[in-house]
């Protein structure tokens, strides 16, 4: 499917300077990413991206730099649609695994075996349930593995205004 919106990500603000990357998630493994895969995970919601980076510091709020994203993407699978999960065949617990426990232990998560096989399909990302305890029902999130500024594969920042620093040396 086409995916035409705006999705939200609220991330550590050492890497405003590069907020359509996907470092980050390289360097530290994701639910869908494996370390030394760059993955952009995004909300459908502001509450929804707060919310997710958030989640490891339930009552300290750490500052974050919130943006969103123009994304014009194709070749993208709604894992929150029963249909589609049946399509594919794939298991909800394979979504939903503790994929950081199963990491720490040396295991491979089923959730990072699912994103190799759709992206050796050609799938440049997925829709997916938010595993965040503090999600509300029906929160989505929206995980790329393939995309650039344009279309056909488009996430791209909107800073209109370029506010966001162009190297990382006010963090510095």
């Amino acid at each position: 499917m086409k995916l035409s919106t705006q999705v939200f990500r609220a991330h550590h603000p050492g890497w405003a300077f590069a907020p359509e990357s996907g470092q980050g998630a390289a360097i530290h493994g994701g639910r869908f990413n494996r370390k030394g895969r760059d993955t952009l995970y995004t909300s459908l919601s502001m509450q929804g991206a707060w919310t997710e980076a958030q989640q490891a510091f339930p009552f300290k709020a750490q500052p974050v730099t919130l943006c969103t994203y123009d994304v014009e993407c194709d070749d993208i699978e709604d894992l929150a649609d029963a249909d589609t999960i049946a399509r594919l065949d794939i298991q909800h617990t394979d979504l939903s695994c503790p994929w950081e426990d199963l990491a720490d232990r040396g295991l491979t998560p089923p959730s990072w075996t699912l994103a190799e096989r759709l992206i050796a399909d050609g799938i440049a990302g997925i829709i997916v349930p938010s595993f965040a305890s503090a999600a509300g029902a029906g929160a989505k999130n929206v995980v790329f593995w393939c995309w650039e500024a344009k279309p056909p594969r488009q996430v791209r920042v909107i800073d209109d205004q370029r506010r966001l620093p162009r190297d990382r040396s006010s963090w510095v």
